[in-house]
């Protein structure tokens, strides 16, 4: 399939799940919000650039904004993202393997522990943004360090369950 129509089908696939599905999913906890939204970023080619990364990071932060009444929260955390995922990705792979344009983060083009640090990082990232952006509103920094924490873990156990349904290790052979 054509990368252009792959990701904007991701686009809307994770932009419904994250909508529809996951924020009417009542609390599992205070402290525990399922967010997977950004698995869409995080699943971009490698040799996508930082320029590009972080103008979808806003677009698609802001398309959620939109359908959840929450101006600029997602926006602010998933442009961050956009723009850090470069640098996490040369610091974990060797050069040539970001320059493969067409290719893509998974476990099969990185192998489990490269693939799991990366969504690791990510997501911590992501979520403590996120977070950080709500607690300066509300709450105390216990509150603050059980969400991200919290959270975080749920999102990483959500991505790789995504991720062995989906079994993108075959696609990329």
């Amino acid at each position: 399939m054509n990368n252009i129509l792959k990701n904007t089908a991701r686009y809307i696939l994770f932009l419904l799940i994250q909508i529809i599905i996951l924020n009417e999913v009542p609390p599992l906890h205070q402290f525990i919000t399922p967010y997977i939204y950004f698995l869409f970023l995080l699943w971009m080619p490698f040799g996508t650039s930082r320029l590009t990364m972080t103008f979808l990071g806003f677009a698609f932060g802001y398309s959620l904004d939109l359908f959840t009444n929450t101006p600029g929260l997602h926006a602010a955390a998933c442009t961050l993202l956009g723009y850090v995922r470069p640098s996490v990705l040369n610091l974990l792979l060797a050069q040539e393997a970001t320059e493969e344009i067409n290719k893509e983060p998974s476990i099969g083009n990185m192998g489990w522990g490269p693939y799991f640090i990366y969504v690791f990082i990510l997501t911590f990232i992501h979520h403590f943004y996120l977070v950080l952006i709500e607690w300066l509103q509300f709450g105390s920094f216990g509150y603050f360090l059980g969400k991200v924490i919290s959270t975080s873990l749920m999102s990483i156990l959500l991505i790789f369950i995504v991720e062995l349904i989906m079994n993108r290790r075959k696609l990329n052979r």
